[in-house]
């Protein structure tokens, strides 16, 4: 399955990218996406616990993805 994932901020400096299509196997959870994109940002540092949104509504590292979702990964804002 093909699952659409939006990246911001450290994400998208990272892998060089805003978003990016990611196949993977039938079962997979949120935390298999983020395994993913840490594995495509090659050693770069990235927040480890970013905020995770499933089609639109926030989701932890167990909720099951479908084919077609989209995932965004909106790390950590600091502001001040």
């Amino acid at each position: 399955m093909t699952v659409r994932v939006l990246l911001f901020a450290s994400y998208a400096d990272a892998i060089g990218a805003s978003e990016l299509s990611l196949k993977l196997p039938a079962g997979a959870r949120v935390r298999d996406v983020l395994s993913r994109v840490k594995e495509l940002a090659a050693g770069k540092r990235i927040p480890d616990h970013p905020l995770v949104a499933v089609n639109e509504r926030y989701a932890d590292e167990n909720q099951q993805v479908t084919a077609s979702d989209e995932v965004a990964i909106i790390p950590p804002v600091a502001g001040g």
